[in-house]
């Protein structure tokens, strides 16, 4: 296979783009695409001609590239693009070619330099892109959520990734979704934060192709996460970490010391019951001593809101030594304690005091081998 870009190609158009003819060539074939740089650098070829659009995916795919072929609009016409992170993948001859057109334009001051700077980074070290698995896109929404995405127009591509994911173990709706492509849009398997977490303990804790798959999978996110950034990673690798604890501890004996309380936990466990609304509650029991004072508590977590999101609450005694509000205290240490988050107090005007637990604390809570099978459980049977 060789790749070349054309001899004093590299120009600007009238609208202010930079633009190259860029040559693919394989055993007699060959295909000339065009690359442009703009907001991302994108390399693609169109023709009316369906058979030559697929020669030029067939060739890019040699130069290490799965790029798909697409129908534009509702011409009779066809195309195939690839955008930077895809020619970032790519073979070195391709990499190197699209750098030189970076580079001239950079020398003739057409481009922003700080944008040519990442480009250039990015093709001379190439992205990472674990043989057998396609591309995901992994980032960071506005308010600091993980997204990990896998999207394509081809259904066969987004089947083959769905049922990959349940060869794995994961369940569909509560560990990963699937959306299938309609009307020539992207269709897409997005995997949830569960999904990675589950992924991640499976590739400790599960057994044969499923491990394997997991371990692949996971370590795949990490590298792709890596590339998009220390933030993306960090959070990438903070779940990754969180489900590969899972069942790792025991309540039985577990000891921490928090704001100066002494947290020492005599043994514990959970249980389904029934709310007065008849939804299915998780009842999670634990046997402590704070500052020397034994008692035990009760957190029941249950699903609310139009988000079905999972929160616990529990209610300070007003029989406990010292009254509610040291049972408060006491209750509250205990949470910090076995999840390294302070859960939120609420103070009622007839006097009640409710302890308020979200989905993170039932998350670090996944940590204790008595809780752990149970809270997955839940989680799984009452997710909508």
């Amino acid at each position: 296979m060789e790749v070349r870009l054309d001899r004093d190609s590299v120009r600007l158009t009238k609208g202010g783009r930079v633009a190259a003819d860029l040559t693919i060539s394989e055993g007699g074939a060959y295909v000339k695409y065009s690359v442009y740089l703009h907001e991302k650098i994108l390399l693609q070829f169109i023709s009316t001609d369906r058979s030559r659009v697929e020669l030029a995916a067939r060739l890019l795919k040699l130069a290490g590239v799965d790029a798909e072929v697409k129908k534009v609009g509702d011409r009779d016409e066809w195309q195939v693009i690839a955008s930077t992170d895809m020619l970032a993948a790519g073979r070195r001859e391709l990499r190197d070619a699209v750098r030189k057109v970076v580079e001239e334009a950079l020398e003739k001051g057409w481009v922003d330099e700080k944008k040519a700077r990442r480009w250039l980074e990015k093709l001379e070290s190439g992205l990472t892109l674990r043989e057998g698995w396609p591309k995901y896109n992994v980032r960071l929404t506005n308010s600091g959520a993980l997204v990990i995405r896998y999207r394509s127009t081809n259904p066969g591509n987004i089947e083959r990734e769905a049922q990959r994911f349940r060869d794995m173990g994961l369940v569909e709706g509560v560990h990963f979704s699937v959306k299938m492509p309609e009307g020539g849009r992207k269709g897409y398997v997005l995997i949830l934060k569960e999904g990675l977490a589950y992924a991640a303990w499976l590739s400790v804790h599960g057994e044969g192709d499923r491990q394997r798959l997991a371990a692949e999978f996971v370590e795949h996110i990490l590298e792709r996460a890596k590339e998009e950034g220390d933030d993306v990673y960090r959070k990438a690798l903070e779940v990754v970490e969180e489900g590969k604890a899972r069942g790792s501890l025991k309540l039985e004996g577990f000891e921490r010391e928090v704001g100066g309380r002494l947290v020492k936990v005599i043994g514990g466990g959970a249980e389904f019951g029934k709310g007065r609304s008849g939804r299915t509650l998780l009842r999670i029991k634990i046997t402590a001593e704070v500052d020397g004072v034994r008692n035990d508590y009760e957190i029941a977590f249950g699903r609310y809101k139009r988000s079905n999101k999972a929160l616990g609450f529990a209610y300070a005694r007003a029989d406990a030594p010292g009254g509610r509000e040291a049972d408060a205290e006491r209750l509250s240490a205990l949470v910090e304690a076995l999840t390294g988050k302070r859960p939120k107090v609420r103070r009622m005007r007839d006097g009640t005091i409710m302890i308020e637990c979200g989905r993170e604390h039932l998350d670090r809570l996944m940590r204790f081998a008595e809780l752990y099978a149970a809270i997955m459980r839940w989680l799984e049977e009452t997710e909508r």
